[in-house]
């Protein structure tokens, strides 16, 4: 059973900073992609972004290009999302996903798909 472990949502004020963290645990296959997706109330699931296990690569949706930032450590099965210069409209709760992927040891990560994915962690932006 895939699990995850999600921390660090909260409330920050506009133009404040928060990381995100995400650790995966409940399977064996070592390429995949992680990332998050956001969901703001009355409003449908929105991608946020993702990072490839095997090269790295990311892939972001344009309001947060720029703002935020996803890395990874790969042995721990943990990704982080850093989010800065943050804005009342990224208020939603965070979920952490994973799409078990072998085909992206052979290319490049294009868009973020999810298989599974976690709870979810509040992220509040006060004006």
């Amino acid at each position: 059973e895939v699990q995850f472990v999600e921390s660090g949502g909260g409330l920050v004020q506009a133009g404040g900073s928060l990381r995100l963290s995400c650790e995966a645990s409940g399977f064996t296959v070592d390429v995949y992609s992680i990332g998050w997706f956001r969901q703001a109330p009355g409003k449908d699931r929105k991608g946020v972004g993702c990072i490839s296990s095997s090269d790295g690569s990311t892939v972001y949706t344009d309001s947060v290009k720029g703002r935020f930032t996803i890395s990874s450590n790969n042995g721990k099965k943990t990704a982080y999302l850093q989010m800065d210069s943050l804005k009342p409209e990224d208020t939603a709760i965070y979920y952490c996903g994973v799409r078990l992927d072998p085909s992206l040891a052979k290319r490049r990560l294009q868009e973020c798909v999810w298989d599974y994915w976690g709870q979810g962690t509040q992220v509040t932006v006060s004006s």
